[in-house]
């Protein structure tokens, strides 16, 4: 079978490092400037999505706010990136998820394109604290997107400046809207985390540490041939 993979697109939070937590802590320090409570229960719903889409959701949580200005509403969120980007200071080397860079080194070495796509507006930042930059021929980033995850357009456009066809890459993510988001640019997508939430993901794994370069490559290539059959 010639079927390979060109490319493979990974997210960042959840997928590289955790840093989940620190965007709930800010979050959480947000909210309560607004007499809001959120818990970790409601981060979930935070996962894998832009900031201005976060902060819309927490305002949903106490009617009286809907009549926040656009100008109120940027000040909350540029506060909230401030106390994130405080709790990242605190990361490097040794905040790389289990398994990670193992499978960098195994993209590299085989000559696979590697690319970053992440709603968060750091992520050059996180990845230069974690010593990962030189493996990242393209990153993607909330600045450079008009549509966030589950809009493809994140994994497109790290495609499109790769000059990757889109069924030739390989995306993994941690959040049901980053899956979403690769199966609708037409991608293999890779779910890392409870099967509950990412049962639409091509293959799951529970945990980075199960990321496995020759499996998934395998998985890429069995799926991919089926679909040139039924077509």
């Amino acid at each position: 079978m010639s079927i390979y993979p060109k490319a493979f697109i990974y997210d960042l939070d959840g997928v590289i490092t955790d840093t989940a937590e620190f965007h709930f802590l800010a979050w959480q320090k947000i909210a309560q400037k607004l007499d809001i409570s959120i818990d970790r229960q409601f981060n979930e719903q935070l996962k894998g999505i832009g900031r201005m889409d976060s902060l819309e959701l927490i305002l949903k949580l106490d009617p009286s706010l809907s009549e926040l200005s656009n100008e109120e509403k940027e000040n909350l969120a540029n506060r909230k990136n401030e106390l994130y980007l405080e709790l990242v200071e605190t990361i490097d080397s040794s905040n790389v998820l289990p398994g990670i860079e193992e499978l960098l080194a195994a993209n590299k070495e085989q000559g696979l394109k590697i690319a970053l796509g992440s709603a968060s507006k750091n992520a050059l930042y996180v990845l230069d604290r974690l010593g990962l930059t030189h493996y990242f021929d393209y990153i993607v980033d909330a600045s450079q997107v008009s549509k966030g995850k589950p809009d493809p357009e994140t994994f497109t456009a790290a495609a499109d400046a790769l000059g990757i066809e889109y069924p030739a890459c390989i995306g993994i993510e941690d959040s049901a809207a980053g899956v979403a988001a690769i199966n609708a640019a037409n991608m293999f997508s890779v779910g890392v985390g409870d099967a509950a939430q990412l049962s639409d993901a091509d293959y799951l794994v529970e945990a980075t540490s199960q990321l496995d370069f020759e499996e998934i490559v395998e998985r890429y290539r069995h799926q991919t041939a089926l679909k040139e059959t039924d077509q």
